[in-house]
């Protein structure tokens, strides 16, 4: 799933691959599937996109996203992203596709969901989590500091898990369940425990634990359990993920345990992370 470091190596990716190439054809919703979601019509998206040249990619969130003259190409969390050469074979099923006039490509497919918006710049999406994304500081920049993550920690959030914190009502857009992982262990926070538990010394480690395990992520490509625009791996090796289950902790050799937890799986290890 793209998350903030995945959506960012795809922005740097796109940049560097399709700026200033036109777009000859897109096809959106060619391959039907049940949770492929389109913010209209996908037989509109051609219209709407061909024969315009891509000016930039941007991420907003997990939002990776292609600018053109005067509409926005966003593609959501669950998408699946690959840049294809002129001449390389493309997958038969797909749910975006996009072709330039160089002969190279971009194919979207959606595994489990996923979704793709095409709207005018001018107009901006209407979905809450694009908006949510655009107006927050990403955890990637200045903005995102010691006083604005203060100001999360409300009456009303410190009910709340450290994993409901930090992962859910786009509080902080493009921070999921995948990443979290690994900075609740950084943080040796378990998922479970209450805002209204941690110590004021533990809300700093936590902080500091977004800070620096993302932009880690981030400046190594991504997860080692995601790919990037060119079907590779990200750098960044992963302590607490489906890769890492039944495994010892580097840090304290204790068990990596897996445990269903809001939704999602999450990994820990009981020795670092107290659940008390």
């Amino acid at each position: 799933m793209i998350e903030i470091p995945e959506a960012n190596t795809l922005m740097r990716q796109l940049n560097e691959t399709v700026v200033g190439k036109k777009i000859t054809d897109a096809i959106a919703g060619a391959s039907p599937h049940g949770f492929a979601w389109f913010s209209c019509d996908p037989a509109a998206y051609g219209a709407m996109l061909n024969g315009k040249t891509v000016k930039k990619a941007a991420c907003y969130g997990g939002r990776p996203e292609l600018q053109t003259e005067d509409m926005i190409l966003s593609l959501w969390d669950g998408v699946n992203a690959r840049y294809f050469e002129a001449g390389t074979k493309r997958p038969e099923k797909h749910q975006m596709f996009l072709a330039f006039a160089d002969g190279s490509a971009i194919v979207c497919t959606v595994q489990m969901y996923g979704g793709m918006s095409c709207f005018p710049e001018a107009d901006g999406a209407e979905d809450f989590y694009y908006k949510a994304a655009r107006e927050k500081p990403s955890p990637l920049s200045g903005k995102f500091d010691e006083v604005y993550f203060a100001s999360l920690i409300t009456e009303k959030t410190r009910k709340l898990s450290a994993k409901a914190f930090l992962a859910t009502e786009q509080r902080i857009p493009g921070l999921g369940n995948g990443v979290l992982q690994d900075i609740l262990w950084k943080a040796k926070i378990h998922p479970k425990r209450k805002l209204n538990a941690l110590s004021d010394g533990e809300l700093e480690n936590l902080y500091n634990a977004v800070k620096l395990i993302l932009a880690e992520m981030t400046e190594k490509g991504g997860r080692d359990t995601e790919k990037d625009l060119f079907g590779k791996t990200g750098g960044y090796i992963t302590v607490m993920s489906k890769k890492n289950e039944g495994m010892t902790c580097p840090a304290c050799g204790s068990l990596i345990k897996r445990m269903a937890y809001l939704g999602g799986n999450v990994y820990v290890c009981e020795g670092c992370q107290q659940q008390h």
